[in-house]
């Protein structure tokens, strides 16, 4: 699960990592902090949480302008981005589409950046998912200043002995730079992925070869970052000799940014892709596969069951998969 930065601070989680990982469902049952807690009480059956259509979504914006991860919490800047992303997809609601951009407007801090939430003062890798919002709506400076803030980030291994040292032995002129979750950290998956899709819709307004390049090198960083099992991990694909497993949302997040890339390597990406998709556990992972998958022209099958939504962004996420399948990627336009 890709976990949001109010659900990781709410956990006394290390606010170094980004706030973003892997870890259990946030308003997970007692058996998956303690599995002997689990046998206190008898189980109960219940029903996944139902996907919001846009009009709940809508109807969940706080009065700031802003939206929560969860009903009635503060305002953050990703479930924000979401919401309004996925107002583009159809049914929207003007005045609450301008107060949205208002709140993020607001929110941007003097670097250009954009934090997780106003109350943090660094600017971190949720800039990537605003810059991925139309130009004209957020504000021609503000975007370029956004642009501008992404330009500057690479992920800190970039000028380590190590990083010289293996291009030098792989002969290879250029570092595999990727994007990480706040300045001075290590490049990870979904910061490089999201980047990547933000530079290249900028691309349409700049006619800079920056940009052009610093996606290439980003998109070398996913390649290499391919594990073994033909999908993507959130960090690197071996760890001190261990392969690393690969997982719905990163390996969907990936095939969306390398939707301009035609690889031998990627054929068994998308094998992949499909055969999670078929065994998806999470509304969330299923969404970035859809997206992932539909950007290279194949529409992924769903698993028999209904999946969870325990999230304003899962639910805003599966619209957006859906209108991918329907042909219209925001993501992509």
């Amino acid at each position: 699960m890709w976990v949001g930065v109010e659900d990781a601070f709410s956990l006394g989680a290390n606010a170094r990592i980004g706030a973003v990982g892997r870890i259990s469902e946030l308003g997970m049952c007692a058996g998956e902090v303690c599995p002997a807690a689990s046998r206190l009480a008898p189980p109960t059956r219940h029903h996944p949480p139902k996907l919001m259509d846009i009009a709940t979504i809508i109807g969940l914006q706080n009065r700031d302008g802003g939206w929560s991860y969860r009903k009635a919490g503060s305002s953050w800047t990703e479930p924000t981005v979401f919401a309004l992303l996925a107002q583009l997809c159809g049914q929207s609601d003007a005045q609450s589409v301008e107060r949205g951009f208002t709140w993020l407007r607001a929110a941007q801090r003097p670097d250009g950046g954009w934090p997780p939430s106003p109350s943090i003062t660094q600017s971190t890798w949720f800039t990537a998912m605003v810059a991925l919002l139309p130009r004209d709506a957020l504000g021609g400076s503000h975007h370029a200043s956004a642009i501008g803030w992404l330009m500057g980030q690479t992920g800190q291994e970039t000028d380590s002995f190590a990083s010289r040292m293996r291009s030098e032995l792989l002969g290879t002129s250029n570092p595999r730079v990727g994007w990480p979750f706040f300045p001075g950290a290590a490049a990870w998956v979904t910061p490089t992925a999201m980047s990547i899709l933000a530079l290249e819709k900028a691309r349409r307004h700049l006619n800079s070869n920056g940009i052009q390049k610093r996606i290439e090198v980003g998109r070398q960083f996913l390649v290499d970052r391919l594990c073994k099992d033909g999908g993507w991990n959130y960090g690197r694909s071996n760890v001190l000799g261990v392969d690393a497993p690969s997982y719905p949302e990163t390996t969907g997040q990936a095939l969306l940014a390398l939707d301009e890339v035609e690889l031998p390597r990627l054929r068994n990406a998308l094998d992949a892709a499909q055969e999670q998709a078929r065994s998806c556990q999470s509304s969330e992972g299923l969404s970035w596969l859809q997206l992932g998958l539909q950007a290279h022209g194949i529409v992924a099958a769903s698993p028999a069951r209904r999946l969870a939504s325990r999230r304003l962004v899962d639910s805003a996420l599966w619209i957006l998969a859906q209108s991918a399948l329907r042909g219209h990627n925001v993501f992509l336009e």
